[in-house]
């Protein structure tokens, strides 16, 4: 029984956040409203209070699944025998992906409050990432750990380059910027391991 309740629970789910998507593209984040999101997912009011505190708390549980599965790209990869090259960073290319998907969420948000949000939310998951892959490479590479400073650097640019590429009118592929953002990462992490 408790399996079928955790289907319902993420289908219910599933189906307020892909409203809350459309939703974003049409109209904005801001001007939405709590019944907006209830009316087009056809779910109750205390359904969505069930589960959610308000739209804020809707939009930022999205970015849950997406750290899991991240996390989930890391470990694999961090589990795997090989060089840093090959190892490090194995979840930008899933990441990568995942933004160009949203891409016109995103776009509709920029500028926004809703915006701020979610790009504060993920600065942090970047940091989070990056921290655990620096430090795989310092063990790897029998360096020194790498300081605050180089995880906040490739982090940074990271994020940096993701949200110009989000924004920008060069279309580049996922495998394009994802080979640049490694490009530029494995070096820098390397360079700070001497």
């Amino acid at each position: 029984m408790a399996k079928r309740k955790d289907r319902r629970i993420q289908r219910t789910q599933q189906l307020l956040r892909a409203a809350l998507v459309s939703l974003i593209q049409e109209r904005g984040f801001e001007t939405l409203t709590v019944q907006n999101i209830i009316d087009r997912a056809n779910v109750g009011r205390a359904t969505f209070y069930a589960h959610f505190d308000n739209k804020e708390d809707l939009l930022v549980s999205g970015f849950e699944d997406l750290r899991a599965s991240l996390k989930q790209r890391q470990r694999e990869a961090l589990s795997r025998r090989g060089s840093v090259d090959e190892r490090a960073f194995a979840f930008s290319y899933e990441m990568f992906a995942h933004a160009n998907e949203y891409r016109d969420v995103f776009q509709a948000m920029v500028g926004k409050q809703s915006g701020a949000i979610v790009q504060q939310i993920l600065h942090n998951m970047l940091l989070d990432l990056v921290r655990q892959d620096t430090k795989a490479a310092a063990r790897d590479e029998a360096g020194s750990l790498p300081s605050e400073t180089t995880v906040q650097f490739v982090a940074g640019g990271l994020f940096g380059l993701l949200i110009w590429w989000l924004k920008g009118k060069m279309r580049l592929s996922v495998e394009e910027v994802n080979t640049l953002f490694r490009r530029l990462a494995i070096p820098a992490v390397k360079a700070a391991l001497r």
